[in-house]
């Protein structure tokens, strides 16, 4: 079974837990930023992809099979929109070529929160430092860690989505492009839970130079992996306003 997992410090409680099980055994677990991990999916390359929720309308068929996510209650402190002036005098949105979601849900929040309209620019590998008088960027990931006090304003694109609509966000999803056997789809859903219980084990195994209070606080209080009834709602929102986008 061929699984793409998006490879951000956000997935790390779910790729610790898979790699420290049998079940890894079983799967040919490929790590991607979100943009690949979706592309993997669509064109069936994998059977199993941790994807951009805003790639389901693009689907043919699709099933969330697990109980986990990538989402936010409010806060999530990596997706975010940079700017050097108000948005309200922006011109131009640079837009992460890494995740659709993000760069779509900066148009929805334009569109019906902030109620401006901007140009687009697909952005290429370095952008992030194409932010400068009236133009924007919609940064996510890791990339964004270093980035606190950089610029004059930064808007949390969760805590906005928030403001619009009262309800947390998923960002990412655990999608199939056919029906999967049920003890398959237990077991997965076991090692994942394993992972998110186990934040402070997955965090203090890294080899990399964090600061892993920082990565615990992040992990624990930013990301919210639940997806419970309330991330749900807001998912089936957020899927109707991009059928309004388009």
């Amino acid at each position: 079974m061929k699984i793409s997992i998006v490879n951000y410090t956000n997935t790390l409680p779910f790729r610790w837990a898979l790699h420290n099980s049998n079940f890894i055994k079983k799967i040919d677990l490929q790590e991607d930023i979100p943009s690949i991990c979706a592309q993997k999916l669509k064109y069936q390359q994998v059977d199993v992809a941790l994807v951009p929720v805003a790639l389901l309308p693009e689907l043919n068929n699709y099933y969330i099979i697990t109980e986990y996510c990538i989402g936010a209650n409010k806060l999530v402190d990596s997706v975010k929109l940079y700017s050097q002036v108000p948005i309200h005098e922006v011109e131009t949105i640079l837009l992460d070529y890494q995740s659709k979601t993000s760069v779509t849900l900066v148009k929805v929040l334009c569109n019906e929160l902030w109620k401006v309209k901007v140009n687009y620019k697909n952005a290429e590998v370095g952008f992030e430092n194409n932010v400068t008088d009236k133009t924007a960027a919609v940064i996510i990931g890791d990339r964004t860690f270093g980035l606190k006090n950089k610029f004059n304003f930064e808007y949390d694109l969760a805590t906005e989505w928030f403001n619009l609509t009262g309800l947390p966000f998923v960002f990412a999803a655990w999608v199939a492009n056919e029906k999967l056997n049920d003890n398959f789809i237990e077991e997965f859903n076991t090692v994942l839970k394993y992972g998110v219980n186990n934040i402070d084990s997955a965090v203090n195994e890294l080899n990399k130079n964090y600061n892993k209070d920082f990565i615990i606080d992040y992990l624990k209080n930013k990301i919210s992996y639940n997806l419970d009834d309330g991330k749900k709602i807001g998912l089936e929102l957020f899927l109707k306003k991009i059928k309004q986008l388009n």
